[in-house]
């Protein structure tokens, strides 16, 4: 098929838009891929549709290959599957909640499995049935506080999510690993660089959850990896290495100081090795020496508000990512100035586990905090600290709580080296959801035995808008795009450079030539000047570039690689197959 670009609805920018971060969004608005029409919302042009089709086929492509049938749920849906499974309450503001004329509760799907679920149960009544693989390719809707970096994270994005549904769990084992492969070849045929992590479920539900993530400096995912022996996870769900026990036994009574005005983990380190104290034996105390206590609320769920105090060493910092991970579904929030007046045993600044422990206020500890471990802290007066508190001797937390950040050489759960951080792009989530969701809905078939079994669910999501400019994030330069051929809007983009008309002909059979050959064809016709033509050419991306130009009296054309930049002289005569060829 051949497109002029005289006739095709096209206007490329030469600045950035005023408002763009990332080089995807900044490029995609340039080059008339896209147009904002508010917040977090964006039209796709033709050109952008293009390669969102093509994503979409690869992707489609590929689950129909691992058994997966093509249904299509509406966007607007019901309130009460939701509240079956309480995730009208849970997910809190982001989601987009209205009403119809009559008065009745609606939301804009930010996921579907309370219909999946509700629709197998209503087709299906026998174990011969499965197992079933479904899947869709449809638009989400999320109510992002801050809409931002373009169609990386928007209101509205077009997500393929497909769901498996087993009669045992070692069935849903099957289907996800074919899930884990599917993707991998997804994403390998998209051109994406990406990496597979462990992954907390969150709101989701389940228990195996892993993330595909696509390496970028831009992406808001915090993963590491152990560069030894391959562990990656994201940071939600990093296990710390948690530290052996130490002999209580012989260890020094817990001592209150004096410490004015100590409020700080930075002025708590100054005052101890100000005051030498006894029980470091004249080795320099550190922040990790002292345990931080930071107080919060935390509320499930309609449920009421409760105070909770998490404890880390003063080295770290409370990661909020990690900590909400932690705390799912349940909202938190930090004590303001009311809520410590309101519990007067909370002294600011100076906090300890033990009026905590004997106000009942719920105490959970970094998993370095084992037994025997010493800890300089809060002694629940003010201006005053104690020395020594032994965990297991002197207090005893209610449990742990991975909410301390991880941070680049900390130990690799595995035990096989050191972690690494990189940022990344998340692209894909595959999860074992198990029961939860077919639980909520009673949702079982007859057995072989004739009794009754409760499905067990897998739930598989790509975000395929969200790859249009995750693979625009990897593949630019300075010029512009560099699409790969896969998902590129077309195969070649054919310049007229030569105003000679002998030329022009001459181009227009040759477009003809590749389009008889099955290349879909961008040919620029335009009346504009070759320099407009080469920028235009450069900025959208096309990964062939074809010149018409001053070679044409000489019997040759150019063939430029947008990927490398080489430009190569090809004979007239034979430069549709030449240009096939080098197509693959």
């Amino acid at each position: 098929m051949i497109t002029r670009m005289s006739e095709l609805f096209l206007r490329t920018l030469r600045d950035d838009p005023a408002d763009a971060e990332v080089p995807s969004h900044k490029l995609l608005i340039r080059a008339g891929y896209v147009r904002p029409i508010g917040p977090g919302l964006y039209s796709w042009l033709p050109l952008g549709l293009r390669v969102l089709r093509k994503i979409e086929k690869v992707v489609r492509d590929e689950m129909i290959g691992i058994g997966g049938q093509e249904i299509l749920f509406p966007a607007l849906l019901p309130r009460a599957p939701y509240e079956t499974t309480n995730r009208w309450t849970e997910y809190g503001d982001n989601l987009f909640r209205l009403q119809d004329r009559r008065g009745n509760d609606y939301l804009l799907g930010p996921t579907h499995e309370e219909l999946f679920t509700l629709t197998v149960k209503g087709e299906y009544s026998s174990y011969k049935d499965f197992p079933l693989l479904l899947f869709q390719i449809q638009t989400k809707y999320r109510d992002e506080a801050r809409p931002r970096a373009g169609i990386l994270r928007g209101r509205e994005f077009i997500m393929k999510d497909s769901y498996s549904f087993d009669v045992d769990d070692d069935g849903l084992k099957k289907v996800y690993q074919h899930h884990r492969e599917a993707y991998q070849r997804i994403f390998d045929r998209l051109g994406v660089r990406y990496v597979i992590v462990s992954a907390v479920s969150g709101a989701m539900g389940g228990s195996a959850s892993e993330e595909f993530l696509a390496e970028s400096e831009v992406g808001e995912d915090t993963f590491v990896r152990c560069l030894q022996s391959g562990y990656a996870a994201n940071v939600e769900a990093v296990l710390t290495a948690v530290p052996p026990s130490i002999p209580i036994d012989g260890q020094p009574e817990a001592t209150v100081y004096d410490t004015p005005d100590a409020p700080t983990i930075a002025a708590l380190v100054d005052w101890a090795n100000a005051a030498t104290l006894p029980e470091f034996g004249g080795r320099e105390v550190v922040a990790a020496d002292t345990l931080k206590i930071v107080l919060l609320k935390v509320r499930e769920p309609d449920g009421d508000w409760e105070l909770l105090a998490v404890g880390v060493p003063g080295d770290r910092e409370v990661d909020e990512k990690r900590l909400g991970a932690a705390l799912e579904p349940a909202e938190h929030a930090l004590l303001d100035d009311a809520d410590f007046a309101a519990n007067p045993f909370l002294v600011k600044g100076y906090v300890g586990p033990r009026a905590l422990l004997a106000n009942g206020v719920r105490y959970l500890v970094d998993p370095r905090v084992v037994d025997g471990t010493s800890w300089i802290t809060g002694a629940d007066e003010p201006h005053r600290h104690v020395v020594g508190l032994v965990a297991g001797r002197d207090f005893t937390p209610d449990g742990t709580i991975e909410a301390a950040d991880v941070r680049d050489g900390d130990p690799s759960p595995d035990g096989a080296g050191p972690l690494v951080s990189a940022r990344g792009i998340e692209i894909g989530h595959i999860f074992q959801l198990g029961r939860k969701y077919t639980d909520a809905f009673t949702a079982d078939v007859l057995g072989e035995d004739g009794k009754p079994v409760r499905l067990t669910m897998g739930s598989y999501g790509i975000g395929v808008s969200r790859l249009v400019a995750v693979i625009a994030e990897q593949h630019h330069d300075q010029l512009g795009l560099r699409w790969p051929a896969t998902v590129s809007p077309f195969d070649a983009h054919l310049v007229i450079a030569n105003k000679d008309a002998q030329a022009r002909a001459g181009a227009l059979e040759l477009a003809d030539e590749l389009d008889r050959l099955g290349i879909e064809v961008l040919l620029d016709d335009r009346q504009a000047s070759p320099g407009v033509k080469f920028k235009d050419a450069e900025l959208l991306g096309v990964p062939r570039i074809v010149v018409v130009g001053r070679g044409w009296a000489d019997g040759v054309v150019e063939l430029r690689d947008r990927f490398s930049g080489e430009t190569r002289e090809i004979p007239v005569g034979t430069a549709a197959t030449d240009i096939a060829a080098a197509l693959g």
